[in-house]
């Protein structure tokens, strides 16, 4: 069944954006009008977004099988904005934020904007933050890709499974990030990381998803 979306579109008045400080985001402000389906147009409105230079990611979803069980690899990560985040503005009452556990993920780079990029970037970032020397090829999509937080950022997030083999795992080599530094990998069942999923011990949502696309394969 065709779904179409209405075709409302989006005309831009005018760019507001302040200069470029130099720092790893940018605040991008736009005013612009809608136009809507029945030829009315909305009242001029600014709308704020996020920008980067290397605006797209990818999540990598390293597997392999024992026991009769398949089993993830799971990485920490701290996230500066959530060990910051005001406890006082939350709804519910929020636990202590010290990092998530996640899905090794990282940014898509200049010089990986083609086609074969997104499989390129996930070959990186596997030895970087997990620690495996995979070939490209070895790595295959995991479902199409998606917007995680389209109301404030355009980014995409690629999704790559890869089977390893536990015993040619080495040192992680890392960014040079001093948030990956000395960061925690650890391997856990998939069913057991699905129900980390469910108690809220993983609140990553790009490792959530991966998690159910790697359940659900045929």
């Amino acid at each position: 069944m065709k779904r179409d979306l209405p075709d409302i579109r989006l005309e831009l008045v005018e760019d507001l954006s302040p200069p470029d400080p130099g720092g790893f985001l940018r605040l991008v402000r736009r005013r612009f009008v809608a136009r809507y389906p029945d030829g009315t147009t909305s009242a001029p409105f600014v709308y704020d977004e996020v920008d980067r230079a290397a605006i797209d990611a990818v999540v990598i979803a390293a597997h392999f099988l024992a026991d009769g069980r398949l089993w993830v690899y799971l990485r920490s990560a701290v996230r500066p904005p959530v060990v910051m985040r005001d406890a006082s503005r939350s709804p519910i009452v929020e636990k202590s934020a010290r990092g998530l556990w996640e899905l090794p993920a990282g940014l898509i780079e200049s010089d990986e904007q083609d086609p074969e990029g997104p499989r390129r970037a996930a070959r990186r970032e596997l030895a970087e933050e997990l620690g495996f020397d995979v070939a490209a090829l070895d790595l295959h999509p995991l479902g199409p890709s998606t917007y995680p937080a389209p109301g404030m950022v355009a980014e995409r997030h690629f999704f790559f499974q890869v089977a390893v083999d536990p015993a040619l795992r080495t040192e992680p080599s890392n960014d040079g990030s001093a948030l990956e530094h000395q960061g925690s990998v650890m391997a856990v069942a998939l069913d057991e990381a699905l129900a980390m999923c469910r108690s809220s011990e993983i609140e990553d949502a790009k490792t959530e998803l991966a998690l159910r696309r790697l359940a659900d394969r045929p």
